[in-house]
């Protein structure tokens, strides 16, 4: 199957660059993944199209400000440090800029000797593995030196880093926020809980990988980057019964739909309290075990993220769904608007 498939036309000026003042005033396209038809509304609307007895499951990642500015300890040379992935204790997978200066040995101080890092590693295209000194707690110090890792189709500098993280964040270790998430309130999670739709969470911490482009020519080609992912016992319960009683379940985003899937087919359509790293590739002729519909955003050409939606709804469908929504003015990317698909 070619990647070529996944393309369509995207204005540069549709790239949502900031987030809307309000997080529930984005625009909600809602999707038939059976028959294609589009229905326009506002995100508050989601609550007409649950039902008692479904249940919506959340992604409790937390971003971490993850993004360093230092110097060589020897040189005073400028280098920026993004973390990726915590490797084992205060040794962490990143990329680096310029690498080309950080070699294995080279010491990299921050914020005045609050934090250093020694590269004990070095791996190709900007990848380093640093290992970390510091007083104190790790995430604290990296809460006062660090700052938000923004897509990189965001160029608009981020007032509020809270506007990067969902309502619900709990559970640090994001490169990147869960983006469909953003979306929701206190007051739309309450309503929604009050009308007997369920809320699960689960946690995916969502590496940069999300953001790579889809190289290869053909889809079978690409291959994922592992993220960590786990599930509770209480969750999972949740889910089972949901089933069970004939609710829908409803992933919120592709993170926890590649969560959800990963267990579920690791376990004959069910789910169990379970960790560990999913590199799952979910395009179109995947079946799906887990869910029955997905509140998304919308997503880069040719990516892996459009495949997934594809997957679901169907190619001709989301394409045909994304060019309603350039036509419209929809909003796009992390910051931009929604589209759930029943």
């Amino acid at each position: 199957m070619k990647v070529d498939l996944f393309d369509f036309n995207l204005p540069e000026e549709l790239i949502a660059q900031v987030p809307l003042e309000k997080r529930d005033a984005s625009r909600l396209m809602v999707l038939d993944k059976h028959s294609g038809t589009i229905n326009h509304g506002t995100f508050p609307d989601i609550s007409s199209y649950l039902e008692p007895g479904d249940c919506l499951v959340l992604n409790d990642t937390r971003v971490l400000p993850a993004r360093l500015f230092g110097m060589k300890e020897d040189t005073g040379a400028k280098i920026e440090v993004l973390l990726l992935k915590q490797a084992e204790g205060d040794t962490w997978e990143t990329l680096i800029k310029p690498a080309k200066r950080v070699r294995e040995g080279t010491i990299i101080t921050f914020g005045d000797g609050k934090l250093t890092a020694k590269c004990v590693e070095e791996q190709e295209h900007g990848g380093r593995t640093l290992h970390f000194s510091y007083d104190g707690i790790f995430y604290e110090v990296l809460e006062s030196l660090g700052e938000m890792p923004l897509p990189p189709y965001i160029k608009e500098q981020l007032d509020d880093r809270e506007r990067y993280q969902t309502v619900f964040s709990r559970e640090a270790g994001s490169a990147a926020a869960p983006t469909a998430g953003l979306h929701f309130t206190e007051e739309i999670l309450n309503g929604l809980q009050e009308k007997g739709v369920s809320v699960a969470y689960i946690t995916l911490h969502v590496g940069l990988g999300t953001f790579r482009p889809v190289s290869a020519e053909t889809v079978e080609e690409h291959e994922m980057h592992a993220e960590f992912y786990q599930m509770t016992e209480g969750t999972a319960r949740l889910l089972n019964e949901t089933k069970a009683n004939g609710g829908r379940i409803i992933s919120v985003g592709t993170t926890s739909t590649r969560t959800l899937e990963t267990i579920a087919s690791a376990h004959e359509g069910t789910f169990r309290e379970e960790n560990g790293w999913t590199s799952i590739f979910i395009y179109p002729g995947y079946e799906f075990k887990a869910i029955d519909g997905m509140l998304t955003n919308f997503h880069l050409p040719k990516s892996s993220l459009i495949m997934l939606v594809s997957s679901l709804a169907g190619r001709e469908n989301v394409l045909r769904a994304y060019e309603t929504a350039v036509s419209e003015r929809y909003r796009f990317f992390s910051f931009g608007d929604a589209m759930l698909i029943l």
